[in-house]
């Protein structure tokens, strides 16, 4: 990967979601995706043929068919035949490979797409086919209760309680509450314990939605948005696949991909940070060095809504259309994939100054 300063100024032009909801049994994958991506092409008012480069981000194992990312492809529209990439990750990865092909001068437009339907399935069951196959996913250890792990191991060195991780949770609820496409909108009960130490409101809803953005370079961003969300860097990086080598309570992965992706050269106003479980956001708060002062999942964060596939992408756009509104100058957006936060994606984006 390459980390240096771009010499080719790239943004976002627009972004878009669905409502994301706890089931969408009545629509296809392709169904629930096609008017996310009508509506990044008709408020730019491009069309298919004006996009260079398209990258999408979903997963097999959510479909439980192989190569399903084709089927929304054909839904895109793959003919004439259009240059195209695929990851089988989080959509922010997507983003990112899209940002390096514009960066190369091989095209000037992309569209980034994801999405996931984690209902039909049992998230916590399927997410175990992540971990290491020799030691770890014989165990069969659910998502679930690796992040109840890292909460419990932060809560013994002190950096939080539980009152703190139910304080996480209100005030991510409380701000969904002025988003019209998050699941939860409103503040939840902590309830019962799932794993101790976190409780239901601990974690994220399951449910269904996807996200589509496009970028554009120089003068083209320009003329697409009036107000494009320039990426200044972007960088990922990854933990030790063994948790047992990890300092749970900590993220070097996190701090060296905004060390390398420019955040800590100037404050940042706006932070969108992949959470989906209440102590991970005290663990990348403190691994980015983010003050009181810093506006934190104004969208509601993946507490709100959690997409698998998609709420990573999600980050960077609700971070894009803050600048795009002129209500952040700065903004810090971060992705996760991977078990207690095992691969992070640190991206800061800024606005022109007005």
């Amino acid at each position: 990967m390459t980390s240096a300063p771009p010499h080719r100024e790239i943004a976002v032009v627009t972004f878009a979601q669905t409502v994301h909801r706890r089931t969408s049994d009545e629509l296809s994958e392709v169904e629930m995706l096609m008017p996310v991506l009508h509506e990044v092409l008709d408020r730019t008012g491009l069309k298919t043929a004006d996009i260079d480069f398209t990258c999408s981000g979903s997963s097999d194992y959510l479909a439980g068919r192989a190569f399903s990312f084709t089927l929304a492809l054909d839904g895109v529209g793959a003919w004439p035949p259009v240059s195209e990439s695929h990851v089988e990750t989080d959509g922010a990865w997507a983003l990112y490979e899209a940002w390096t092909e514009l960066l190369t001068g091989d095209a000037d437009t992309a569209l980034v797409y994801a999405y996931g339907k984690s209902s039909p399935g049992p998230v916590r069951d399927v997410l175990t086919r992540q971990l290491d196959p020799y030691y770890v996913a014989p165990l069969w250890p659910d998502s679930v209760a690796l992040a109840a792990l890292q909460a419990q191991a932060l809560i013994d060195t002190g950096a939080a309680d539980e009152p703190a991780l139910a304080a996480v949770a209100a005030r991510n609820r409380e701000n969904a509450a002025a988003n019209p496409h998050a699941q939860l909108r409103h503040r939840v009960p902590q309830g019962d314990y799932l794993v101790r130490p976190l409780r239901t409101g601990d974690c994220p809803p399951i449910g269904d939605g996807a996200a589509a953005v496009i970028l554009a370079a120089g003068d083209r961003a320009r003329e697409l948005c009036a107000r494009p969300a320039w990426i200044r860097g972007i960088d990922h990086r990854i933990e030790a696949h063994g948790l047992g080598v990890r300092d749970l309570t900590d993220s070097p992965s996190t701090r060296l991909a905004a060390e390398r992706a420019g955040a800590f050269a100037r404050p940042v106003d706006t932070a969108e940070l992949h959470a989906p479980f209440t102590a991970q956001e005290i663990v990348l708060r403190r691994a980015l060095r983010l003050g009181d002062d810093v506006t934190v999942n104004p969208s509601g964060g993946a507490l709100a809504a959690h997409p698998i596939m998609a709420a990573g992408l999600i980050r960077l756009g609700e971070a894009a259309a803050r600048i795009h509104r002129g209500d952040s100058d700065r903004a810090l957006a971060h992705a996760t994939s991977g078990p207690c936060l095992q691969q992070n994606l640190v991206a800061v984006l800024e606005g022109e100054p007005r």
